[in-house]
């Protein structure tokens, strides 16, 4: 007898098959009860049906765009209270730092009369459609592992991002498009890296699909040459053949993944390219979102999430990357740095959210927008560097949201006179997830993937439903 048929004749694998026997019975009835393949059902009525996350990966500088601060700017130059600092923790600030007022004029605009910096003149143009979070807190203040803790909250890669998450709770719309799409632009990309979209311990279909800003957007979407279109199916259904015999053999639940990566890569090659014909826009929506087709940017990514939301994707994330102004160069100046960057950023992400709502899209679409933590109200000086630059500051920064069922047209959460400690309304990275997956109907303590012999979920055992930015 074949060493393999004496294995499959073992008590433990006797056992071992039989249990996925009654797991796979299982699992099909929860299957024939959910939405496109969702492991639950829906328990919330849902405000928003997807979901586009502008990630400005670097940490803007929440005192130099949304949180204006008088007393800040009266006590230019000063040292900062010792009470501020005495046994902080800081990426670079050494000493005794001195506070810095913004270069920027604010102005309040809009019925809300909302504050915003010089910086934002498209902003100012949606302020009325976004609620504005000024008591954002996080755990970590370096970038790799704040970037991962925004996105799976988590600062150690290894768990699902929050589009993993979404995508496995709540499927998809469009079988041809993935359920989560990644598209990143900027100086770089996220220090955190590809652990910011990735499915971590879930089934790996969930993970983020990265688009390509230029030339293919992703890799042999097209044939090779004597290829038909025919021959590749077939060839994908002998594959699929052999991957379901082998599924047979050692029950690995990533084979079923590979299945369907390979069927969803098949439907891509008729989706894709249409998708991404930015060219057939009109003029006049070019011209909202400024974009140049051909061309790697934030815009035309912004463009391109409209897109992707109108074909059904479920989980948008865009990441542009360039916004540590430290001030250790006129490049990364509270002045010239941060303005290079707004003017890169202000226009595309306002027209998103002018282009969703006159298309009647905004109110089912949630639109997010923020980094991974803030900036201090100090100078941090470098080096005695003699450009203005602010270091890493978690305990409190700036968000805002727009679409889905947010209370548009206000503002949430204060902080103190120089903008370090939140004083009102502090709104932790968990509360914001617990609050994006209520809007998106999950009740985020029911969203769990067992590993390891316990439940995960995103929010882990923290997190609290923010009904202060809920409609």
């Amino acid at each position: 007898m074949r060493p393999n048929n004496l294995h499959t004749l073992t008590r433990r694998t006797l056992l071992r098959d039989a249990s996925y026997g009654i797991g796979s019975l299982a699992l099909n009835h929860l299957l024939a009860n959910s939405v496109l393949g969702s492991p639950i059902v829906k328990r919330i009525a849902p405000k928003a049906k997807q979901v586009v996350f502008l990630f400005m990966a670097g940490a803007p500088s929440q005192l130099d765009m949304f949180d204006y601060k008088p007393e800040l700017n009266a006590r230019n130059g000063e040292e900062c209270p010792e009470e501020l600092t005495k046994g902080e923790r800081f990426a670079f600030i050494k000493g005794r730092p001195k506070l810095l007022a913004s270069p920027h004029q604010f102005q309040q605009v809009g019925q809300s009369g909302q504050w915003v910096s010089d910086l934002l003149p498209f902003y100012k143009e949606i302020a009325d459609d976004v609620v504005v979070v000024r008591s954002m807190q996080t755990d970590q203040f370096n970038h790799a592992p704040a970037q991962i803790f925004m996105n799976t909250g988590f600062q150690i890669p290894g768990r699902p991002s929050f589009g993993a998450w979404m995508s496995y709770g709540l499927g998809t719309e469009n079988e041809d498009l993935p359920a989560f799409v990644v598209l990143v632009s900027g100086d770089n990309n996220p220090d955190g890296g590809k652990a910011c979209w990735g499915s971590g311990f879930l089934p790996s279909q969930h993970q983020g699909v990265e688009f390509r800003s230029n030339g293919e957007p992703i890799l042999f979407i097209t044939n090779p040459d004597g290829v038909t279109e025919e021959l590749r199916r077939d060839s994908l259904d002998v594959l699929g053949d052999l991957n379901r015999l082998r599924h047979s053999e050692i029950l690995d639940p990533e084979i079923e993944a590979r299945i369907a990566q390979y069927e969803l890569a098949f439907r891509m090659q008729t989706s894709v390219p249409e998708l991404i014909e930015l060219d057939k826009e009109p003029p006049e929506v070019h011209g909202l979102y400024g974009t140049e087709p051909g061309k790697r940017s934030f815009a035309n990514n912004c463009l391109l999430a409209r897109r992707l939301v109108e074909r059904g994707v479920r989980f948008v994330q865009l990441y542009h990357r360039g916004w540590d102004n430290h001030g250790e160069s006129e490049g990364n100046d509270l002045k010239n740095g941060l303005g290079r960057m707004c003017k890169q950023t202000d226009q595309p992400a306002a027209a998103l959210v002018k282009d969703l709502k006159r298309r009647g899209l905004l109110d089912e679409t949630l639109v997010i927008w923020g980094g991974e933590f803030g900036r201090t109200p100090m100078n941090e000086g470098r080096g005695g560097s003699p450009f203005q630059g602010r270091d890493h500051h978690p305990r409190a920064f700036t968000m805002w949201l727009a679409g889905g069922g947010i209370k548009a047209g206000t503002a949430y959460g204060m902080t103190d006179e120089f903008g370090y400690n939140v004083v009102e309304n502090p709104v932790h990275v968990h509360d914001l997830h617990a609050t994006i997956l209520h809007l998106m109907g999950v009740n985020h303590t029911d969203l769990t993937y067992q590993f390891q012999g316990r439940d995960f979920r995103l929010t882990d055992v923290h997190g609290k439903v923010v009904e202060g930015l809920i409609q």
